[in-house]
């Protein structure tokens, strides 16, 4: 498949690579947003942990019937742009009516049927593409052919990140260092998830290094 979309994956972490968010909030998130939107991306995509801290509800959505969805399915709510595009495989956040109308939800085919239901009942967009897992390199291809997306930012956590880095879809990694060190165990980094038997590193290419105000420095690589 021929990939549609320029995929840019942009962070903020800490000089450690860490991106909790609530420690990356203390250390300066200005430099973020404002390279963020120097890429001038016109959909973000971000994982379901990220979502589920900032947007989703917190209580999950429980299917009562656990058909699957079993095939490709795309519901289009409405036309626009600047997408927000979440990652949730298995089908189980939550949205309040006073979500925005620019959210896609990106699901599998392994997702029960009834989450999709409840998607267009509320008129809430979404892809499901991809059994025993969500495929990446066919909903880019649906964002730029059904959702007019050329740019796509991939936003977080590292699971998400690791997922388009394993998939070979990343042309760009754009990461604001803050000028602060984390060091906690356990926390994520800005990738993750990489099989532990994958030892050769993806090599990358700088394009450019730019010290930011609040002393944060913004890498730019290519693949």
């Amino acid at each position: 498949m021929k990939k549609k979309a320029f995929v840019v994956c942009h962070m903020m972490a800490s000089i450690d690579g860490r991106i909790d968010c609530d420690m990356t909030e203390q250390i300066g998130s200005d430099g973020y947003y404002k390279a963020l939107a120097t890429l001038n991306v016109d959909a973000t995509v971000e994982g379901k942990v990220t979502a589920q801290k900032h947007y989703a509800e917190k209580q999950p959505f429980v299917a009562v019937n656990k058909t699957p969805i079993g095939k490709e399915d795309v519901f289009k709510a409405c036309d626009g742009t600047g997408w927000e595009v979440v990652a949730d495989t298995h089908g189980t956040l939550l949205w309040a009516d006073s979500d925005t109308p620019s959210r896609v939800c990106l699901v599998s085919e392994d997702a029960p049927k009834e989450y999709l239901d409840y998607l267009r009942g509320r008129g809430t967009s979404y892809i499901a593409t991809g059994k025993g897992g969500i495929d990446l390199a066919r909903a880019v291809e649906i964002l730029a052919d059904v959702f007019g997306s050329k740019r796509i930012g991939v936003v977080g956590g590292g699971h998400i990140n690791g997922g388009f880095l394993r998939a070979g879809l990343l042309d760009e990694v754009s990461v604001v260092i803050g000028a602060a060190i984390d060091g906690r165990e356990g926390f994520a980094s800005v990738f993750d998830g990489i099989e532990a038997s994958h030892t050769t590193p993806f090599k990358l290419h700088l394009m450019s290094v730019e010290q930011m105000s609040d002393d944060s420095v913004w890498l730019r690589y290519n693949l």
